[in-house]
C-alpha cells in the first residue's frame, strides 16, 4: 500500500471516529432514589464541578473546536515544496527537450497542483486529529460526571 493511500486510509478512519464520537453524548442521570428536581439540579452542578476539577477538563472549552484555518500561509509550505519540486524535475525533462525554462515552468504549475492537494490532505486530517482528541476529552470528562452522579444515587443511561 503506497503512502497516499495510507493517509487516506487513516484520514477516512479519523473521520468515522470523530462521526461515532458526536453521536455519543452527555449521560442521562435519572433519579433512583427519589431525588427532586431541585435536588438534581444541586447535584448535576455540584457534578459537573467535581468532574472539571478532578479531570482538568471543561465541557464548555473542550468541545468547541478551533475556526478552521484558510489562506495562502495555510498548509505548512506544501505548495512551495511542490512548485520548487516540480520546476526542477521540470527543467531536466525541459534540458532533454530542449528547452528548460519552459520545462521548469510547466513542472513548477504542476508541483503546485500537487502540493495545494497534499496541504488539503494534510488540513483534513489535522482536523479529524484535533475533533478525535477533543472527544477523548468529552468521554474522560462524562466518565468522571457519571460515576458522580451514580455515588449521589442516579441511574445513568
Amino acid at each position: 500500500m503506497n503512502a497516499k493511500k495510507t493517509h487516506q486510509l487513516c484520514v477516512a478512519l479519523m473521520m468515522l471516529l470523530a462521526l461515532d464520537a458526536i453521536a455519543q453524548s452527555k449521560p442521562i442521570p435519572y433519579p433512583a432514589k427519589g431525588q427532586s428536581a431541585q435536588q438534581q439540579q444541586k447535584d448535576d452542578g455540584a457534578c459537573y464541578s467535581w468532574a472539571k476539577s478532578n479531570t482538568g477538563i471543561d465541557p464548555a472549552t473542550a468541545s468547541a473546536a478551533p475556526p478552521p484555518q484558510s489562506g495562502p500561509a495555510v498548509g505548512g509550505g506544501e505548495r512551495v515544496q511542490g512548485a520548487a519540486r516540480g520546476a526542477a524535475g521540470g527543467a531536466v525533462v525541459g534540458a532533454i527537450a530542449g528547452d528548460a525554462g519552459k520545462g521548469a515552468a510547466v513542472g513548477a504549475t504542476a508541483g503546485t497542483m500537487v502540493g495545494g492537494s497534499r496541504a488539503r490532505q494534510n488540513r483534513r486530517a489535522q482536523q479529524a486529529n484535533t475533533q478525535a482528541q477533543s472527544q477523548g476529552a468529552m468521554d474522560t470528562y462524562y466518565r468522571a460526571y457519571a460515576a458522580c452522579m451514580q455515588g449521589r444515587g442516579y441511574t445513568i443511561k
